[in-house]
């Protein structure tokens, strides 16, 4: 134990790969600290997809190992969503010798703009439970992230077990999410950086497009599949309904009620719409499809800027543009 805490607090082990500060002796072994190529060749794939993490790394600090996941996802959602709920939810997962970084990523595993990071300080606890990630903050709460693979499960363990949980903490003591374009710490339920002004995608918008255009949440969330889905599903009902009102404007005998059974359905469809929506936004994703990660803040945008507020209809059409 002693020998495996050195390794990960030296940097007898640091190289640069992908022009990223990794620990080799951490990151391509397994769990009893034995080199396997088979995990250099796995971790060195991974490390390809995340060369966007170097301006938020701090002076010193060091990459242990990358892992593949799930966002914390509700019950409720799960139980709604299925087996999907593996897709959507897709996210990377980097150890340092400071913190954890959580990358919600597309279904392919590439960056989408939004990234999160937990502190070690800001743990009560941390630890690997069976498949999942369980982080218990100083805050009181508790997250829970799915689906960690089996083969990598017993090294984050490992790690875990070695790792203090001290240091500086942040203002919010759990689960942070920060601005993709000047790297700092976002405010949780405000949609503009704080720092760069970076826009963020948000909920009042979501509720407005979700109920106005069919599968229009899951569009402006970057989830056309689901949004053509939804959008098909959503369609249907409404001509279902609007041919149901003509037969009951026409006294047709029990159509209020089949009208009344189908616009039930129609807005449980839209409920389930905002609601998936909503916690898609919760991980930030910015309005703008790319991003260039700034150095100095431009002086420009730390005065107040009034922009025009968008219509709805340039608010999907933009969306749509970058799916």
């Amino acid at each position: 134990m002693i020998q495996e805490m050195q390794n990960i607090t030296s940097s007898s082990g640091r190289q640069d790969l992908f022009d990223l500060p990794v620990n080799t002796d951490v990151m391509f072994t397994n769990h009893k600290n034995i080199y396997k190529q088979s995990i250099e060749k796995h971790q060195r794939k991974l490390l390809q997809k995340i060369s966007f993490i170097r301006p938020f790394l701090h002076e010193n600090e060091t990459i242990l190992c990358i892992s593949t996941g799930c966002s914390p996802a509700p019950i409720i959602e799960q139980f709604l969503t299925g087996w999907i709920v593996f897709y959507l939810k897709r996210s990377l997962f980097i150890f340092t010798n400071e913190r954890v970084f959580h990358i919600p990523t597309k279904s392919n595993f590439s960056y989408r703009n939004s990234i999160a990071q937990i502190l070690y300080a800001d743990c009560q606890s941390i630890a690997v439970k069976g498949r999942n990630l369980v982080a218990e903050y100083k805050s009181g709460k508790k997250e829970k992230f799915l689906y960690i693979p089996g083969s990598e499960s017993k090294k984050i363990k490992t790690l875990f077990q070695q790792m203090p949980l001290e240091g500086q903490t942040s203002p919010t003591l759990e689960r942070t999410h920060l601005c993709p374009r000047c790297t700092n710490t976002l405010i949780t339920d405000q949609y503009i950086c704080p720092t760069c002004s970076l826009d963020f995608k948000n909920k009042e918008q979501t509720r407005r497009i979700s109920i106005i255009y069919p599968g229009g949440g899951y569009f402006y969330t970057g989830h056309p599949l689901l949004g053509i889905g939804d959008a098909l599903t959503e369609t249907y009902l409404t001509l279902l309904v609007i041919a149901v009102s003509i037969a009951a404007i026409s006294g047709v005998a029990g159509s209020i009620s089949t009208l009344v059974l189908f616009g039930v359905i129609l807005a449980l469809e839209k409920i389930m719409t905002v609601y998936h929506s909503n916690h898609f936004i919760k991980e930030y994703i910015p309005k703008d499809r790319f991003i260039q990660v700034l150095t100095t803040v431009p002086e420009a945008q730390h005065s107040e800027q009034v922009a025009p507020k968008p219509t709805t209809e340039e608010i999907l059409s933009a969306s749509w543009r970058s799916n």
